[in-house]
């Protein structure tokens, strides 16, 4: 799947991967650039800095955990720019909490945001896909979907979740015989903000250029499953021959993961 002459929506797109992003997918002559966020000030500064780099960037301020945002801004989108070739769900939220410490408020945002909201959003344009026989949606979870993690079990739980939905639907898609591609993305900490105060003792946090161009990569070349900078099968191999106990410790003592969220703050 090439980005040229393709019309691409990001969600989230106004900040962090999402923008860079966007601006990596004008750079490889992307027709029509959607860019879906909540937040206004972000968005309209996120589409004039892409309409500098000559492309044709289009905004709109969607709540992509409210169903009538959603398919109010997708109407817009299905009449301004005749469809989605590529989507990538990319927005996310993110609670730093013990469990016992949520809220209900904080634990449905969550789900809604990082589970229900990608399902909702290819609702809207998945069809025109497969009526055309072509297309791509990128879903971006997280390692968080491999690895449960103190301080972050609802976070996990939306992850988990999210990627289950996404390889269902890619195999969905190959039992029908429709050429859509889906790609499930779960990369480690990006260096964002979204993370901020998060320590990693032997893995190293990503750095966002990198990490976009991996995944915009990965949906070129229609990868299904990419975990980075640990592969997902090593994860998951580790996960099914090792003890818990052994897998814990090794996890606890040896790469630290356990420990990566204890001084984490976010974006306040």
């Amino acid at each position: 799947m090439e980005f040229k002459y393709k019309r691409v929506l990001i969600t989230g797109g106004a900040s962090g991967i999402g923008k860079i992003m966007a601006r990596k997918v004008l750079e490889r002559g992307c027709s029509d650039l959607v860019i879906w966020d909540i937040d206004k000030t972000g968005l309209d500064r996120a589409v004039a800095e892409m309409a500098s780099l000559g492309g044709r960037a289009h905004g709109d301020v969607v709540d992509v955990a409210c169903p009538d945002s959603v398919e109010g801004a997708a109407r817009r989108v299905l009449s301004e720019v005749g469809g989605i070739d590529v989507l990538i769900n990319n927005a996310g939220v993110v609670v730093g909490s013990y469990f016992h410490e949520h809220t209900f408020e904080q634990m449905e945002k969550s789900l809604r945001v990082n589970t229900l909201a990608p399902m909702l959003v290819s609702q809207m344009f998945l069809p025109g896909m497969m009526e055309r026989n072509c297309g791509a949606v990128c879903n971006i979870a997280s390692s968080a979907g491999l690895v449960s993690n103190p301080k972050m079990s609802v976070y996990a739980a939306s992850k988990w979740a999210a990627v289950g939905w996404s390889d269902s639907l890619r195999l969905e898609m190959e039992h029908l015989g429709n050429a859509v591609s889906v790609t499930t993305v779960m990369p480690y900490y990006i260096n964002t903000g979204m993370f901020e105060g998060v320590r990693s003792k032997r893995i190293p946090i990503l750095e966002p250029e990198r990490a976009s161009e991996r995944i915009l990569r990965a949906v070129e070349r229609e990868q299904k499953l990419v975990a980075f900078p640990l592969p997902y099968g090593l994860v998951r191999f580790f996960q099914g021959i090792l003890p818990l106990p052994l897998y814990d410790w090794v996890m606890r003592h040896v790469l630290g993961i356990y420990e990566t969220m204890d001084g984490f703050k976010g974006r306040g």
